[in-house]
């Protein structure tokens, strides 16, 4: 009966342990394609202490079982030897049918892995820790926003999803509340008061320079349209008989200035929304100021867009958040008592919250909004504060 192989403390090895001349230990295994592989560490067991100048690392006997439960799983060893940037690549060349703005996202991710050194590490080698390390960096050194973060990790999360599903690693090291690791610091868009609204519609109008943007501006104010499906509106989506716009698409413009029609953000987007008698005049001023182009600019088979730039093409988001931030600046400078930012978005917010005030519906509002899920409808109502709950309470209980 031949004698058991022993280290040099005397304890017996399994088959497929040694331990080589300088005291370091090897496990030799076949992976499940039947090749030959071969794991070191300075410990064999758990409680062993590292080797003096040798890092700690997980003994033989734990890298040993890691490897039996990969095996018995059917895990492809070495992740398949797939880097994260070429996973989050894999995982997003089955995405097909995107919109414009999600393409643009997902080119945004790959061109911060391809700078990044964590985009060239082996998937199986990203450990929890690791993902949590850079989502901090991102942060932390390179100055990243919340926003923006959270865009990176809803790509890279459920790529490392996939990989685990294709049996390429045991499990996902992004499986962590994002909050828990990085500051949530974006700004949250606030309505604007009705106070507010007024002065910021009052200067407007009565500015020589700005005046020509009060009619859209009304509008974006008492619509609640975004402002994609605002631009993308036509002489045809805006009917006087039913007092009602037409909303089934909106319009962008993709960085290489490429005009894209696209549906709305939703299903749910698809809707008429009602005019009242006051969005009516600013909309009959729009179109009896429009001047015909010398020819008019057809885009996804839509023509007659209402607001043309000076290059006599559809003006989009981008002209409007400028105009609105010169405006507010220019207003800024005359008056002490100063206004918050002013968006587009901003807009819709705040005909929202006002229409929440009001007492309409969430149901309501919800539809109007073009709004998929009614929790992001009813968020509005969480804006209000005592003075609004106050005038409710005394209406219902007829105080």
């Amino acid at each position: 009966m031949s004698e058991k192989r022993r280290d040099n403390r005397g304890r017996i090895l399994h088959n497929g342990e040694s331990q080589r001349q300088d005291g370091r230990y090897a496990y030799k295994y076949k992976d499940i394609n039947g090749e030959f592989k071969f794991v070191y560490s300075w410990r064999l067991d758990k409680n062993d202490r590292a080797p003096a100048g040798r890092a700690r690392d997980l003994s033989l006997r734990e890298k040993e079982r890691q490897i039996q439960q990969d095996l018995f799983n059917q895990i492809v060893p070495n992740g398949g030897n797939m880097t994260v940037l070429e996973l989050v690549e894999k995982y997003l060349s089955l995405k097909v049918n995107v919109r414009h703005n999600t393409q643009a996202n997902y080119n945004f991710v790959k061109g911060i892995l391809k700078k990044e050194p964590f985009g060239s590490i082996r998937i199986d080698k990203v450990k929890l820790s690791d993902a949590k390390a850079w989502l901090i960096k991102l942060q932390q050194v390179d100055g990243r926003g919340y926003s923006s973060i959270h865009s990176i990790r809803g790509v890279v999360r459920p790529a490392f999803e996939m990989a685990v599903q294709d049996d390429l690693i045991r499990k996902n090291p992004f499986g962590f509340e994002l909050a828990t690791v990085v500051v949530n610091d974006s700004i949250t868009r606030e309505a604007v008061t009705r106070a507010q609204e007024r002065a910021f519609l009052k200067f407007i109008k009565e500015d020589k320079c700005y005046s020509k943007y009060y009619d859209g501006i009304f509008i974006l104010f008492n619509t609640g349209l975004r402002i994609s499906e605002f631009c993308g509106l036509t002489l045809a989506d805006i009917d006087f008989t039913k007092k009602r716009i037409r909303v089934d698409h909106q319009l962008q413009r993709s960085r290489d200035m490429e005009y894209i029609i696209e549906d709305t953000k939703t299903k749910s987007g698809e809707r008429y929304v009602p005019m009242s008698p006051q969005v009516m005049e600013s909309f009959r001023r729009v179109i009896d100021n429009r001047k015909a182009p010398r020819q008019e600019p057809i885009i996804g088979g839509y023509t007659g867009f209402l607001f043309l730039d000076k290059n006599e093409m559809p003006m989009v988001a981008l002209h409007w958040e400028h105009y609105f931030k010169h405006i507010r600046n220019k207003y800024n400078k005359i008056y002490k008592i100063q206004l918050p930012k002013i968006t587009p978005h901003v807009c819709r917010h705040t005909f929202c919250s006002n229409m929440a005030k009001s007492g309409m519906s969430p149901k309501t509002l919800q539809y109007i909004m073009g709004h998929a899920d009614i929790s992001v409808t009813l968020n509005t109502y969480t804006h209000l504060k005592f003075d609004d709950a106050k005038v409710e309470f005394e209406r219902v209980m007829g105080a």
